[in-house]
């Protein structure tokens, strides 16, 4: 009897193991994309609010360059297109690949 016990232990302990680990995982994901929205936030505002032009050219530059080949979805395309501007003009100009 006292064996059953442990081995019932042991399985009470492997589940609250795996609890643990989900309620972890989901915490992680949860950062995760917290993080990607700030680095998103601090981008937009950046391109909208910099007094930079230089740097502000430069980073919307980086994007419409970066951006085609990153966002798969046509739908994600179009959340972008205030940020990519014409996207004929700018793979007609020079491709570097």
């Amino acid at each position: 009897m006292a064996r059953k016990s442990i081995e019932q232990r042991i399985a009470e302990l492997e589940a609250r193991k795996k609890t643990l680990q989900a309620r972890l995982g989901k915490q992680e994901r949860v950062q995760d994309t917290r993080r990607k929205i700030l680095i998103g936030a601090l981008v937009l505002h950046r391109l909208e609010h910099s007094k930079d032009l230089e740097f502000t050219g430069s980073l919307r530059e980086w994007l419409r360059q970066e951006l085609p080949g990153f966002l798969v979805r046509d739908g994600d395309k179009a959340l972008f297109d205030d940020v990519l501007g014409q996207p004929e003009a700018s793979e007609s100009g020079g491709r570097a690949e």
